[in-house]
Parts: structure tokens; C-alpha cells; sequence
């Protein structure tokens, strides 16, 4: 099979020719007909973050496809079905977040192409406990975004409690950003959306937006409070200026969530004074449950929402992760097999 590694971190992912694996006891191995590129995938690669991976891996944790081979104790029903491959490979299914529904604070967990080989190849083996069935009404390439980018934003609407009428800005409209709007506009929201680029703006505006700022030629936080401040602000922009900026533009009783991983373990300054006297809450928010990607696909099967994709193929991986980096990329580039 062909497959895109890293073999050092912050090295240029080498395209190789690998041995299709064989499924073990619980895994079922997919034949990928996409994958999407999450700005997860080239923090692994760099190895951005204080946990790193360790190379040689295969990134990738937007993979669909269906499944050709089961292992040991896998119904071989399964075969045949397409399914997607998320972020979190395996939990421990035993613990207390385990067992209350949040298998995604789970201590024990795997995650697909970062602690176990991902999507960037043409067959992939999960562990069958992860993998959740994608609806016929739902294309593989639209499930590819949605298995990450969909799911994720869906839980950061979610914990942020948005009720109808309330002003919600999403700070960066790419893969992620297009969603959390349209997550937004769904529970009946007035969505101001933030971006330093032009054509990803005019992008918010055709997907409902009802304000957008360019924070690279206007201030955020002054062009928001000017339009009546934001109840929550959810950060999807991997840099830490659009974090200090967000939880400038809260008002009383806003919500800060956030989502974006930028690099070298970044912080903000949260001001305790500001933050107790206002009622301010600050949420971090990981990807969703299965239960919540499913809730993902079943929202787009009826029509609810759009993903706008670009594909690629395998051997473009490192110029499309430059695409990503320069802010070229509308929204979310998938890999089509």
C-alpha cells in the first residue's frame, strides 16, 4: 500500500510503499477513499506540542472507507460497511469518563495518527470500539472533514451552552471555522465570524454569517463590542493573539472555548479580577464522542449543513500542508484514494 510518513519530526513526509497490515484481535482494517488534512496532522509531523510522536507514523485521523478485513472477535458483518477512523483510536472503557460518556478525557487513550498509525494511506487498521458507521446519505468525502473538524466544533457548540438569540464568534473560518458557524446557526445563533483572510470571509458570509471582521485590517475585539459584544467566543485559529482577542470581545456571562492547539505549549493572560466580577467562563474543548459524530452525520444525511472540501492526492501531502500553513486552503483539503 502507499502511504505518507514521517520518518523525523519536522522533516517533509516521505511517500513509501508498505505491507498491508493484518488485523489483530478487535481491529478491522479500512480501505480508505478519503482522508482530510486537520492542522493536527502537521503538528504531529512538525512535533509542535509537549507530547510528541514518535517516528516513523503515518498521520491522518479523518479517514472513511469501508472495511475489507476483521480480526479476532469482530463480527464479520462488519465487512463491507464504510465506516470513519477518528482522533480517538481507543479509550480504556473502564473509567470514570469512560463509562460517564466523555470517553475523550480518557487517560488511557490512543489517538489515531499520533500515538498509532493514521489515515495517510490506502488501508488503515482501527481498533472496531472506535469506529463509527457513516450513513449512506453521507459522502466519504464529506464524512472525511466531518469525522474531525465536524465533530469537534459540534462539541465546542455544545459545552458552550449556546441558546437561540445569543452572539457567538467563531475566530477562524477554515476546515473547522465553516462548521462551528453552521453549528452555531443551528441552535439559532447570531454568528460574527473572524478571519485575517479575505476569501475565507466571503466564504462565512455565503455560509449565513451575520457579521464577519478581518482582523487583519480591523480590531476584533472593537468591531465585535461594537456589534454587541459576543456571549461565546470559540477559538479555532492555532494563534494566540485570536485567544487573547476573543476573551476580550466576552460580555458579562461570556463563554471562552477553546479549541486550536497553537505551538510550543502557548498560554494567555486571564485576568482574575475581570473574569470573577464578570462571570466569565473559560472551557477548553476536545473532539466529540462517537455518540456526538454520529449526531455530526446524521445533522448533514438531512440536509443541515455543507462542507466545502478541495481534494488532493497522497503524493501532494507536503505541498498541500504548505497550502494549510499559508492560509491558502478555503476550508478542508481531503485525500482521495
Amino acid at each position: 500500500m502507499k502511504a505518507a510518513v514521517v520518518t523525523d519530526l519536522g522533516k517533509p513526509l516521505e511517500i513509501r510503499e508498505l505491507p498491508i497490515p493484518d488485523p489483530g484481535p478487535g481491529q478491522a482494517l479500512v480501505r480508505m477513499e478519503a482522508s482530510g488534512l486537520c492542522h493536527t496532522d502537521i503538528n504531529a509531523a512538525r512535533g509542535d506540542w509537549p507530547v510528541k510522536p514518535h517516528p516513523p507514523f503515518i498521520p491522518g485521523h479523518e479517514g472513511v472507507g469501508p472495511v475489507q478485513r476483521v480480526g479476532r472477535g469482530v463480527p464479520l458483518s462488519l465487512v463491507g460497511r464504510r465506516v470513519a477512523i477518528p482522533w480517538l483510536g481507543s479509550s480504556c472503557g473502564t473509567c470514570r469518563y469512560c463509562v460517564s460518556g466523555w470517553e475523550t478525557l480518557c487517560e488511557s487513550q490512543v489517538n489515531t495518527g499520533y500515538s498509532v498509525d493514521g489515515c495517510f494511506a490506502e488501508y488503515v487498521l482501527a481498533n472496531v470500539g472506535a469506529l463509527v458507521e457513516v450513513p449512506d446519505g453521507v459522502t466519504s468525502l464529506d464524512a472525511a472533514p466531518l469525522t474531525c473538524a465536524g465533530v469537534t466544533t459540534y462539541k465546542a457548540i455544545k459545552v458552550a451552552r449556546v441558546v437561540p438569540a445569543e452572539r457567538v464568534a467563531v475566530f477562524g473560518v477554515g476546515g473547522l471555522g465553516h462548521l462551528a458557524l453552521q453549528y452555531a446557526r443551528l441552535v439559532g445563533a447570531f454568528v460574527t465570524a473572524v478571519d485575517l483572510e479575505p476569501d475565507k470571509l466571503g466564504l462565512a458570509h455565503r455560509l449565513g454569517a451575520d457579521h464577519i471582521v478581518n482582523a487583519r485590517t480591523h480590531d476584533p475585539v472593537a468591531e465585535i463590542k461594537a456589534a454587541g459584544g459576543a456571549d461565546v467566543a470559540v477559538v479555532l485559529a492555532a494563534a494566540p493573539e485570536a485567544f487573547e482577542q476573543a476573551y476580550r470581545s466576552l460580555n458579562r456571562g461570556g463563554r471562552l472555548v477553546m479549541v486550536a492547539l497553537p505551538a510550543d505549549d502557548a498560554a494567555i493572560n486571564v485576568p482574575i479580577f475581570e473574569t470573577v466580577l464578570s462571570g466569565i467562563s473559560v472551557i477548553g474543548s476536545i473532539v466529540g464522542t462517537r455518540q456526538d459524530l454520529a449526531e455530526v452525520f446524521a445533522l448533514h444525511a438531512a440536509g443541515r449543513t455543507q462542507v466545502i472540501t478541495e481534494t488532493r492526492r497522497l503524493d501532494e501531502v507536503n505541498e498541500s500542508f504548505d497550502e494549510v500553513l499559508g492560509g491558502r486552503a478555503e476550508a478542508r483539503l481531503v485525500f482521495g484514494f
